[in-house]
């Protein structure tokens, strides 16, 4: 397979289902766990949005004109509480009424310790595969990004909104029970949660009640104990055993790799036989 790498396709199951995406060509990953694998950066670096050639890539795929212009790569994505909509300064309002202005979930997941999070119901559970959690559960469901955001910033006071991707690829993280955990805060942040309907309404946000704790499990035979990460921009050859896949990261007897920090390179990518050959060929 070659072509300009996209985040890998997930499927909740039993175990989650992993699909490697290089331009138009999708080979399903889970059964390669336990075989020789190979990934080798041509050069090219394509955007994810645009398609033009880019010899950087900013924000996981873009380049620097999209990522200068687009709402989807503005600062209010990653911190929603700074939306700027309602101030007619949106750098794209239409985009921002398809995809900011529609309901949001507020949740808790188990990725390396409980964290908190937003998210659109279209992206439940992808979301949390992402990030490789093993437990995850929606607390509220807001009107609008924003409003998630807000609600985001309440809770993180108490606990974490961040994920430690080390602490993940180990697999050092303990089940809790985040029902317990969810009334403990809803109870701690009433008050702010309160003023926060005071400001946009009594259908700004609502509570969750009938959806369960989402248990996901990854095809890992072996998690590492220490983690070694590749970087194609200063070793463009990738290689190993493919011991695992958990989030958006590859996990190689030799190191491991985040795929979704290199969207829009364009990579070769061969497996078993083909990769036992390369491997002998490099080794």
């Amino acid at each position: 397979m070659q072509g300009p790498l996209r985040k890998m396709q997930t499927q909740l199951g039993r175990t989650v289902r992993y699909d490697l995406v290089l331009g138009e060509q999708v080979m399903p990953l889970n059964a390669l766990v336990g075989k020789p694998v190979k990934l080798q950066h041509t050069g090219k670096i394509v955007c994810v949005n645009c398609g033009r050639t880019t010899r950087k890539s900013f924000n996981q795929g873009y380049c620097y004109p999209c990522f200068s212009t687009l709402a989807q790569c503005d600062l209010c994505i990653m911190k929603p509480e700074t939306c700027h909509y309602g101030k007619g300064t949106c750098r794209e309002p239409a985009w921002g009424e398809t995809f900011c202005m529609q309901p949001h979930y507020v949740y808790l997941a188990n990725s390396s310790g409980v964290k908190v999070g937003i998210t659109r119901q279209n992206q439940i559970p992808a979301r949390w595969i992402d990030q490789g959690a093993v437990q995850a559960l929606p607390i509220f469901k807001a009107q609008t990004r924003h409003i998630s955001g807000l609600i985001e910033v309440v809770i993180a006071k108490h606990i974490s909104d961040k994920t430690s991707w080390q602490q993940m690829l180990k697999n050092n993280v303990e089940a809790i029970d985040l029902i317990a955990k969810r009334n403990e805060l809803m109870e701690i942040c009433n008050q702010e949660l309160a003023d926060i309907i005071g400001q946009f309404g009594k259908n700004a946000f609502g509570y969750v009640q009938d959806m369960p704790v989402i248990d996901i499990h990854y095809p890992v035979n072996r998690y590492p104990e220490k983690i070694k990460s590749f970087n194609l921009d200063t070793n463009p050859v990738v290689y190993g055993i493919l011991e695992g896949i958990k989030g958006q990261y590859l996990l190689l007897d030799t190191g491991v790799i985040n795929l979704r920090k290199y969207s829009g390179y364009e990579l070769e990518f061969c497996a078993r036989d083909q990769a036992d050959e390369l491997l002998l060929t490099n080794g």
